[in-house]
């Protein structure tokens, strides 16, 4: 057998490691271990539990729910039969789950819980392809008797019962598989409008896995923590991909909840987050360091500048004195080492982060605690990765420098690539197709250009460059970044396309603001309360000060005001991966932002938020417009 699919690469493993951990979930506490013979005896179980029901090629799986060892059982054995499948976001409403289901032909949705199962009926009009629906957990399903539901283990123990009828049949699909046959589907952000849906072939996703193994390498005895959506391109990277090719260890948490807890126990040696994990996890820090003892945090802010000066040294490629290593290794040994333990760190090896642009201060700051951290791009539509940073050429202001076999371009100002790792194209949607893959070359929409040693660098979205009316151009996802980086800052939202000056809309973190507030003796009911306060105002203004110290002068932020509300993928405000779709917030919050560029104090706010259970409450607050 060749080792071109996905599948194979399963059974290989299988009988190269039968008794090696595959997979470990954690369940009451306890890691439970998932040797690769078990993985390959449920896949195929599942597989055939498929073909019993008269699955078909053209047929899709639908997997909703949070990362389980089920959801790659199914994933894996949908492509075993020649077909593929998609991923939905477990906190997908009932509009986009349908849109997903439908559109994609998927006939089959594997479910995780009574929560997920209780959406697809409440659609079961809208979704009528759907043959079964296979739930994971079994809590309160009990009483339960549609007939398109069926058990996890109950659909494969009726795979496994055709599977002896029916000799050999798994492997036989397994063998007439084609690595240009569609391995997965994967919703795109979906920043302008509905996610789009990218065909991902098994030489695609392999030969990622293979070029990015050789610029960052990957091992079997290697650990890894699944705990972002398994719908993201990035973590079927890692933990399908990945993981097949290499055969390391991946690990389920418990719980979202527990995700941290689980990650340190674990002790991973390579991870990959979007910007978002990276900057609540600094924050996170920094608001334990202000709520430690005086001692701790002198400590804190006399060793961390070590770190710094250390970082900064290593993006110049530049040696350190005697005197600076001999100061780092007491500062790794009395806070680094001890920080880097407590957030899971212990064995990182290699952690990337991709999706978006981080915030340069964010990523100095891992560095400076002695966190391999390296800068990834890529999209969705090239099985999200193209480049990334090497160990010995990090720099902040880079997003790296091109996987081998992939060649980067830049077409009137647009970063465009091409590599064998390249999407089939949008399913069903041939004009997007066309408007995206030109000549063979991925367009990607972002704005760039590549240094003199070959790193890419990326401004911004094309359409979200702006400019102000004396054509002082400026990218505001630059700006942004440089707020979140303040720990009481959650999201902003900057504007400013031809207006006089910059103005922004801020969220704040609700929980760290909340626990500042506490300690001024604050009191507030809501989010809304919150936020509304004089105080806190004064609080964000002080953060706000700083960082246009930063800036240039002309891309200072002029005005802002704090949101009512959290901005919310529900609500359509943001991505499933927490992008900002800024069209949409220019659109909804106009009155707002008219506001910013008016004389006026204040501005007042008659608006309805919605619930995740669909309730709604009336809004009647007032905002502030703060001049900087």
């Amino acid at each position: 057998m060749t080792y071109k699919t996905l599948p194979s690469l399963l059974i290989r493993n299988a009988e190269k490691w039968p008794d090696k951990i595959a997979l470990r979930e954690k369940e009451f506490g306890i890691f439970n271990d998932i040797s690769w013979l078990e993985y390959l005896a449920n896949v195929k179980n599942f597989a055939l539990g498929l073909l019993s029901i008269g699955f078909k090629k053209d047929d899709k799986v639908a997997i909703i729910g949070d990362n389980r060892p089920e959801w790659i059982y199914a994933e894996m054995a949908s492509q075993s039969v020649g077909s593929g499948s998609v991923g939905i976001y477990q906190d997908s409403i009932l509009k986009e789950i349908s849109y997903i289901i439908n559109n994609s032909d998927s006939t089959i949705v594997v479910a995780e819980d009574q929560e997920q199962v209780d959406k697809l009926l409440d659609m079961k009009h809208e979704i009528k392809n759907i043959k079964k629906i296979v739930f994971t957990d079994p809590k309160g399903m009990r009483h339960y008797n549609d007939d398109l539901l069926i058990y996890f283990p109950d659909f494969c123990e009726d795979g496994k019962k055709y599977g002896n009828i029916h000799k050999g049949i798994f492997e036989q699909h397994v063998n007439t598989l084609s690595e240009n046959h569609t391995a997965q589907i994967c919703t795109t952000s979906g920043t302008t409008g509905i996610p789009k849906l990218a065909m991902l072939s098994h030489r695609n996703l392999i030969t990622m896995a293979k070029n990015l193994g050789m610029v960052d390498p990957k091992y079997p005895t290697d650990e890894f923590v699944s705990f972002l959506p398994l719908s993201w391109v990035g973590e079927q990277m890692m933990a399908v991909a990945s993981a097949l090719f290499f055969g390391f260890t991946v690990n389920f948490p418990e719980e979202p909840e527990t995700a941290q807890d689980d990650f340190r126990e674990i002790g991973p040696n390579f991870m990959f987050s979007p910007p978002r994990v990276w900057e609540n996890l600094a924050a996170s820090v920094q608001v334990k360091i202000s709520n430690a003892t005086w001692l701790k945090r002198k400590v804190f802010h006399s060793l961390v500048p070590i770190g710094y000066r250390s970082a900064e040294l290593k993006f110049k490629k530049l040696k350190a004195s005697f005197f600076l290593k001999t100061a780092y290794r007491f500062a790794d040994f009395l806070l680094f080492r001890p920080l880097r333990d407590r957030m899971g760190f212990s064995n990182i090896r290699s952690a990337m982060t991709g999706g978006a642009a981080l915030g340069p201060d964010t990523f100095k700051f891992f560095h400076a605690l002695g966190i391999n951290l390296k800068q990834i791009y890529g999209q969705t539509e090239i099985s999200g990765i193209s480049c990334i940073h090497r160990n010995d050429n990090i720099d902040p202001d880079t997003m790296g420098a091109p996987l081998p076999e992939t060649e980067i371009k830049i077409i009137d100002g647009e970063i465009c690539s091409k590599s064998p790792a390249l999407f089939q194209g949008y399913y069903q949607n041939e004009k997007a197709t066309s408007d995206t893959l030109i000549d063979g070359w991925l367009h990607s929409g972002d704005a760039g250009y590549l240094t003199d040693d070959g790193q890419i660098v990326v401004i911004d979205r094309l359409k979200d460059l702006m400019k102000l009316a004396d054509e002082t151009k400026f990218s505001p996802q630059f700006i942004e970044n440089k707020l979140k980086f303040s720990p009481y800052i959650k999201e902003a939202v900057v504007f400013g396309n031809n207006r006089e000056y910059i103005a922004v809309l801020i969220n704040i973190d609700y929980e760290i603001v909340g626990n500042w507030a506490e300690k001024q003796h604050l009191s507030y009911t809501t989010y809304t309360d919150l936020a509304s306060k004089k105080e806190v105002y004064g609080l964000i203004e002080k953060e706000v000060k700083n960082i246009n110290n930063s800036l240039k002068k002309e891309m200072r932020i002029a005005k802002f005001t704090l949101l009512y509300k959290e901005l919310d993928a529900d609500d359509g405000e943001l991505t499933r991966t927490k992008k900002v779709r800024r069209h949409f917030i220019g659109e909804r919050y106009s009155t707002i932002i008219k506001a910013l560029y008016s004389d006026k104090d204040t501005v007042p706010v008659d608006a309805e938020i919605k619930f995740q259970d669909g309730k709604t409450a009336a809004v009647h607050t007032e905002l502030f417009i703060k001049s900087v």
